[in-house]
């Protein structure tokens, strides 16, 4: 049977025995042929710690105004989870994705779904997070994404066997706010940042590769995208709140190669984001590949614009996960 007639099939977690995780959202609204995650992974098998609102509820919304396309959203996520994207002839790599959202919420497909099928076709086994938003209200919810992000790559490496996956080899890419997210667990991956809560927690968290894609990275009110500060902090960023978050500000020499590309008219996050990106790796001799198209906008996700010269990201991202070894 094809991994896309699959749907949603619960799956195990080597760590807690059999149990049934929760399905990816809107699972009710699946198109033929659209990508379609073969099960879920629950990040949290007790509950996400630092809930404030125990009776939040997802809510999906669909964007898109041509029903042949898919661009769906959701909000309210109190179980964040990763949907499974096995490769069909996985080469050992893997990626997790994170998509953006502006903290508010998870854009699931054009920055999600696609990628991991895309990246699916090269033989990398993908994982897209759904994860806890800073404006749905979590304690210290400056590091909710961040804490999610560190949990699952615990969790695929955990489940690496299973998966065919050289736990090595794990990378993560993430859009706009995911960028941030991306970004975060690139420099902050050796933080404790949440108590342990199983065997998972001792595997390491640091990608071998990094991804922020057109991505939130700086709280410098001068280029910052204006929804970050008030998002992550409810009021604008001290001098102190910039040293620990900004991961500009949090590039040393653990941090892993990096892959960045925006669009110079991005009127939403400023393309200097990349740049002070790029700057704060290169002064600390980390490996960077930087792509900066002339037009695109924000959120261009995987658009197969063939006029638009970003429409090439994808197999520059492939390249270089190729060239650092993700691939094998």
């Amino acid at each position: 049977m094809d991994r896309r007639s699959l749907l949603l099939a619960p799956l195990a977690l080597t760590a807690g025995g059999a149990m049934a995780q929760t399905a990816a959202p809107d699972t009710a609204k699946v198109v033929a042929g659209w990508p379609t995650p073969t099960g879920t992974i629950d990040l949290w098998p007790k509950g996400a710690p630092g809930q404030l609102h125990p009776d939040m509820k997802e809510h999906v919304e669909e964007t898109s105004l041509d029903p042949a396309v898919k661009f769906r959203r959701v909000q309210g996520i109190s179980k964040p989870r990763m949907a499974v994207f096995p490769a069909e002839n996985p080469n050992g790599g893997a990626m997790l994705i994170i998509p953006g959202g502006g903290f508010w919420w998870n854009y699931f497909d054009h920055e999600g779904y696609q990628l991991a099928d895309y990246l699916n076709k090269q033989g990398i086994t993908c994982f897209v997070l759904f994860y806890r938003l800073a404006n749905d209200g979590w304690q210290n919810a400056a590091d909710v994404g961040t804490i999610d992000a560190q949990r699952a790559m615990r969790l695929i490496r955990q489940n690496a066997a299973q998966y065919k996956i050289d736990p090595k080899r794990v990378g993560v890419a993430g859009f706009s706010a995911g960028g941030f997210v991306t970004a975060s667990l690139a420099t902050r991956h050796a933080q404790a940042l949440y108590a342990p809560v199983d065997e998972a927690d001792q595997l390491d968290a640091r990608p071998m590769i990094a991804a922020p894609i057109y991505p939130v990275i700086s709280l410098d009110p001068a280029i910052a995208y204006e929804g970050t500060a008030p998002s992550l902090f409810g009021a604008p960023a001290t001098a102190e709140q910039i040293a620990r978050y900004a991961p500009d500000h949090n590039v040393d020499a653990q941090t892993p190669p990096m892959f960045l590309t925006q669009a110079e008219d991005d009127t939403t996050v400023p393309v200097a984001n990349s740049i002070v990106m790029r700057d704060a790796l290169k002064a600390r001799g980390i490996t960077v590949e930087t792509h900066l198209f002339a037009s695109g906008g924000h959120g261009f996700g995987m658009k197969a614009d063939l006029d638009r010269p970003y429409h090439i990201w994808p197999q520059l991202l492939v390249n270089f996960a190729r060239s650092q070894g993700l691939m094998g």
